[in-house]
């Protein structure tokens, strides 16, 4: 299945939702890769991507934050250093094993999970803060 975009991920920030649909993109990118058998050639280049992308998000996201006093910043910002963390094992992993298909799903897992989950809970939260705050 793939992983698509839609509005109930919005938080309510052009920037982050922007950042969040391309997140979501290369997500899909590398599900269809997978799909075609070719995550093996995708698979490096999507930890570049998200190594890089990733660092600067969650460094936006965690400015928005504080602009808004958001009162969880300390808890997000310690989830995107577990995910810079993990993606980082993964990548070791995956140059340790090569391109072994167990490490590519394992990081595909990964990553679509975390994608699905943290910007659907977590970061939904921001959102509806932001808003309560507007209010």
């Amino acid at each position: 299945m793939a992983i698509l975009w839609n509005k109930s991920l919005e938080i309510g920030n052009t920037l982050i939702d922007e950042q969040h649909k391309k997140l979501f993109e290369k997500a899909d990118q590398l599900f269809e890769a997978g799909k075609q058998g070719k995550s093996k050639e995708y698979i490096i280049q999507l930890f570049d991507f998200m190594d890089d992308y990733a660092k600067t998000h969650f460094r936006d996201e965690e400015k928005y934050m504080l602009s808004i006093n958001y009162p969880e910043y300390n808890q997000q910002k310690q989830m995107h250093e577990s995910f810079i963390q993990k993606l980082s094992d993964l990548r070791q992993e995956y140059e340790k094993a090569g391109a072994n298909i167990t490490v590519i799903i394992g990081a595909n897992q990964f990553i679509l999970d975390w994608l699905i989950n943290h910007i659907s809970n977590a970061d939904r939260k921001i959102g509806e803060y932001a808003r309560k705050i507007k209010d």
